[in-house]
């Protein structure tokens, strides 16, 4: 995932390096064509400009480049002969130059320190994360995961999945919130799914264990209130025969690809997220769906289809869905974060991507 915004970054960063030069040659043109105009003010943003894009000796060349483009000008201007106001100008620039290499450390210095934050912070979720195998019983799996660019916290997405008596039981969910409180619902989630997934026979009976756990631990925790929630998709395969039960709370539909199809697989009766269940009774809908071999089973959090484009307008995943697809659950989630970042500029928050595909038995038994 990081390559497609790397260089969907890369892209928009290239480009903003020339503004800095746009400028100036404007400036330079506009003072030839109109030589009572007086382009000062242009360069001297050259240098301001240049300063949080461009690295230090870039900025201070373009400073230069700006007094030089200015002392020229400006003397011919009056038939080079050095005025008091020329001579103000040109220090003026060279103080702004001073000020845009200054803030240029200044900035550079919190790139860094937000750079490391968001990789320790991406690295403390991908530890609370377990690891997924990339086969499971005539399945194959694939992940993916992203940090906000806009966040330097720890998040609260979160993904499993566990092979069990029961069938293959899968999660998915998006805690409420970041920081520390998010790391303690994630723990609790996560840890209270691996025990219901293996020891409880139905589906339902999983959620309301998870359920339970997130309650108390939000009646444990004094900082934790009613808006500390959890959304999540819980779902569970049988591959032997290509069945599909899924429990949704409150979290985006899953997505079942299937020969340039996409069915999203919608509950028929909404339920609120984990954490608000005592406001909605304990009944647990479960949906049941045919998965036909060499289908993809796509779930991803809301910070997919909450991406913004620069007009407002959210992500749609279908799109990058429908069409020739290999049956594998790599390419899918490839196809679809390739089109997320064509269409957003930065993700606005975490998001995280899990596909499963039902193989052949031939390709499962191999």
């Amino acid at each position: 995932m990081e390559r497609y915004q790397d260089k969907h970054a890369s892209r928009s960063l290239r480009w903003s390096r020339f503004l800095p030069a746009v400028i100036l040659l404007a400036a330079i043109v506009i003072d030839l064509a109109w030589l009572e105009v007086n382009t000062f003010p242009l360069l001297a943003v050259v240098p301001v400009i240049a300063a949080p894009m461009l690295s230090l000796a870039w900025t201070a060349a373009s400073g230069a480049a700006a007094c030089a483009a200015g002392a020229v000008l400006a003397l011919r201007g009056t038939e080079f002969q050095l005025t008091r106001a020329v001579l103000i100008q040109l220090v003026t620039l060279g103080v702004l130059t001073l000020v845009a290499m200054f803030l240029n450390r200044l900035f550079t210095r919190e790139r860094e320190q937000l750079r490391t934050t968001r990789q320790v912070a991406e690295a403390v979720q991908r530890a609370l994360l377990p690891s997924m195998p990339d086969r499971a019983r005539g399945l194959a799996i694939a992940t993916r995961y992203r940090a906000a660019e806009k966040e330097a916290l720890i998040g609260g997405d979160l993904y499993a999945l566990h092979d069990t008596p029961y069938g293959i039981r899968v999660l998915i969910g998006d805690v409420r919130g970041k920081g520390t409180q998010s790391v303690s619902m994630v723990n609790t989630v996560l840890s209270s799914f691996h025990a219901a997934a293996r020891h409880l026979p139905d589906l339902s009976d999983v959620v309301r264990g998870v359920e339970q756990q997130v309650k108390e631990l939000r009646d444990y925790r004094a900082d934790m209130t009613y808006e500390d929630f959890v959304t999540a998709v819980f779902a569970e395969v049988i591959p032997e025969h290509s069945v599909l039960r899924v429990a949704n709370r409150g979290h985006p539909a899953p997505l079942l690809v299937h020969e340039g199809r996409v069915t999203a697989l919608e509950p028929e009766s909404p339920s609120l997220p984990l954490g608000l269940g005592d406001l909605d009774g304990s009944e647990v809908p479960v949906g049941q769906y045919k998965w036909p071999v060499g289908a993809t089973l796509v779930m991803f959090t809301d910070g997919i289809i909450e991406a913004r484009d620069r007009n407002g307008v959210f992500f749609d995943p279908v799109p990058s869905l429908t069409g020739p697809l290999p049956p594998d659950p790599g390419a899918v989630l490839d196809a679809m974060l390739t089109a997320l970042f064509r269409h957003t500029e930065e993700l606005e928050d975490d998001a995280a991507a899990l596909a499963i595909t039902l193989l052949p038995r031939s390709d499962s038994e191999a």
